[in-house]
Order: structure tokens, then sequence, then C-alpha cells
């Protein structure tokens, strides 16, 4: 054997890593070592493929002798010290776990990955509080701001089962969300298609209707009502475009409460003054057929507590005016 092979790690490719890209098997057997050096790697043949080098668009096979070089993980050291604290929460927000999937209740806040200025997200934690899961992979993604149920697949085999499920639009979403104004009964499904605008502004991507876009379509439901200041909403979104349930909102004219991009500022402020700063809009169900069972399967995320405040308190509110509206009636009863 060589002496630049002393070192290095031999794997051979197993059913469950069959037909995934070598750049995504690499970034999540490192963990989180960054993708740019993983490309390096990759580009300067020290990662070979049945003894001869690749591109990172390789797609695996079973069977294939995967050589990787040692790598300085630097970079891994460096998170477990600074960030461990701080991404230790990630384990008591797992509210389903077995042996193909987990499913988090993320917060509002936090990404689901890495990039874009940002250390960690939530996959990249999970990877580096569980060194021995060897797969570990976002099945979806949520906005940064959106909170509720976020899939991990731990099995590639999962994953492609899943993916497939998303790709014929088996796997049903249900979001709860609280919008500006009175909603309108009558609007139960908007149909509006959607495309990529470049910059919207303060370099935030914007997607808007558009006669050349794609298909969008989402059904809505009111399940509470607090006058003309809001309306708490179930969402079904049909298809699943990006920002779909934030644009269709703003084309209904009742904008997302908290939404810094498709919302009104001026009633944010007003809702910010009273605590409530966040994206309102929770992912609360996803339905889906599971990979090892091949039963329905349902899992839920409940609401946050500001959530919840924040419904608790236009309750309260709506009630004080109405209480304040019977007093003068009946005050006005007594005067005649």
């Amino acid at each position: 054997m060589k002496e630049r092979d002393i070192h290095a790690h031999f794997v051979v490719i197993s059913s469950n890593f069959s037909g995934q890209r070598i750049d995504n098997f690499l970034n999540t057997y490192f963990k989180v070592v960054p993708k740019s050096m993983i490309y390096r790697i990759i580009r300067t043949g020290a990662i070979r493929i049945n003894k001869k080098r690749i591109k990172f668009q390789y797609k695996l096979q079973i069977g294939d002798v995967l050589r990787i070089p040692p790598v300085r993980r630097t970079h891994l050291n460096e998170f477990d010290i600074k960030y461990i604290k701080e991404i230790a929460f990630l384990q008591n927000i797992i509210i389903y776990e077995d042996d193909y999937l987990l499913a988090l209740n993320k917060p509002t806040g936090i990404a689901v990955h890495g990039g874009s200025g940002l250390k960690f997200g939530v996959i990249e934690g999970l990877r580096a509080l569980r060194p021995k899961d060897q797969f570990l992979e976002l099945v979806h993604r949520l906005d940064r701001e959106t909170s509720g149920v976020l899939l991990i697949a731990k099995k590639r085999t999962a994953l492609v089962f899943l993916h497939e499920q998303l790709r014929i639009k088996n796997m049903k979403k249900e979001y709860l969300a609280l919008v500006h104004g009175k909603w309108d009964i009558n609007v139960e499904l908007i149909s509006e298609p959607l495309f990529k605008k470049t910059v919207l502004f303060n370099n935030k991507i914007g997607y808007r209707d558009a006669k050349k876009g794609k298909c969008s379509t989402t059904h809505f439901k009111i399940k509470e009502q607090f006058e003309r200041i809001a309306t708490f909403l179930v969402i079904k979104p049909i298809t699943g475009r990006t920002h779909q349930i934030r644009k269709h909102t703003k084309y209904a004219d009742h904008p997302i409460v908290g939404d810094s991009v498709y919302g009104d500022y001026k009633s944010n402020i007003q809702f910010k003054q009273f605590g409530f700063n966040r994206l309102f809009l929770h992912a609360y169900m996803l339905r889906f057929t599971h990979p090892n069972t091949k039963k329905d399967f349902s899992i839920y995320a409940p609401l946050d507590q500001l959530f919840y405040n924040c419904l608790f308190f236009l309750r309260n509110l709506i009630m004080t005016n109405y209480n304040r509206s019977l007093e003068s009636i009946v005050k006005n009863i007594n005067n005649n």
C-alpha cells in the first residue's frame, strides 16, 4: 500500500447510499466540515472511487469502493467547543423518532441549514450532536422564520421514498397562520402562479404572481376571527412553491402577521409593540406514507407559547371591546 493511503479510509457503498451524489455523501460523512473543503478534495483528486478520479456530480453505486483521505477537522472541534451548548436544545424539540426518520418542532428564527453567514442550521446541529448517526438528511425545508414540523430522514432509502411522495404530491401539509384583517369567508382557494423575482429589497429574494410563473394553489379555512384586526387560518398548500403561503396571503390582501418581506409594515409594528415579534406561520401537521410500514402516518407540532399568547391577547381584546359596547348600550337604555 502506498504511504499516502496509510491513513485513508475506505468505504464500500451499500444500498443505503446508492444513487446519492458524492458531494452530498461526503457532507454527511464529515458532519460539519465546510462544503468548500469537500469540493476542493474532490477537485484535486484526493477522493477516489474504484481507484479513479470523479466529479462532484457522480452518483454512488452499490459496491463502489470509496477512498477518503484524512481531513483535518479543526472546524469540527471549533464547532463543538463554541456551539455545543447553543445547539443542545435540538434534542429537546424532537417530537417523533424511529429507525427511519425523526421530526422536530422547529422554533421560529432557526435556519434548517447553514449558509448565508450562518455558522450552522438544524441539520448541522443534529449531525454534531449525534456523531454515531451515519445518515441525517432534510426531507424538506421550512423558512427560517416559520416554525413547526421539520422531517429528517435517517436512512437513504427513507429519504428517496419520502422525496417521491413530495414529487407526486402524496405528502399533505397543514399550516396555522395569523393574518392581518378580516379574511373573506368566500376565499377558500387561491390559485395564482409564482416566479422568482431577482431582488426584492435588502438582498432578499421575493416571489410574485405572473402568467409565466409556476402553477401554485393553496386552500384556506377560517379557524377564528378577531373582528377586523386579524384572522386565524388553517392553510393547506396543494403545491409546494417557495414562499407560496406568504405570497398567496399577500395576494388576498391579508398578509401574515410579522412577515418582513410581504407583510404590512405599520400593522407589524403594532403587534411588535405588544411583544409579538415573529412570523405567525406554523407548520402544524405532516401526513405521509411511512417508509417502513407503508401505512398512513401523521405528525403534529403544537404551537409555541408566543403564538398562544398572541391568540389569547386577541381574544381578550375582542372580549374587552364587546363588554365596553354592551356597557354603553345598557347605559343608554337606562338613561332613556
